[in-house]
């Protein structure tokens, strides 16, 4: 399970940055993640609480926001979500498309004091 490593990354890099900017207290940690990126969010959740442990994340709220992979038809220029409609425009039939999103692992918000 890759996703431990990088989230003890992420608690890294949030440390560092509420060091810096003299924040006392994290109470929320706002992470978005894509629909096919490489990291599975059920896992980033179970393992959050022991990669925060004794942090000053420690009681920090995870909340994940799960971005859609969405694409672009390059017949008919319609954007669709290729996992819904199996890698197949909904519109035209194509499956000539671009991915516009959906890859994404990124930190959104740290709500803090």
């Amino acid at each position: 399970m890759h996703e431990l490593g990088v989230i003890i990354e992420v608690v890294k890099y949030v440390e560092d940055f509420a060091k810096k900017n003299k924040l006392t207290k994290i109470d929320t940690l706002v992470l978005q993640i894509g629909e096919l990126s490489a990291m599975i969010p059920r896992y980033i959740e179970a393992c959050y609480p022991a990669a925060v442990d004794g942090t000053m994340l420690q009681d920090t709220q995870l909340k994940i926001e799960i971005l859609p992979a969405n694409a672009i038809c390059r017949e008919c220029g319609s954007v669709f979500n290729v996992i819904q409609n199996n890698k197949v425009c909904p519109k035209c039939k194509s499956e000539v498309w671009e991915l516009l999103c959906g890859r994404e692992f990124m930190i959104k918000e740290i709500v803090a004091y």
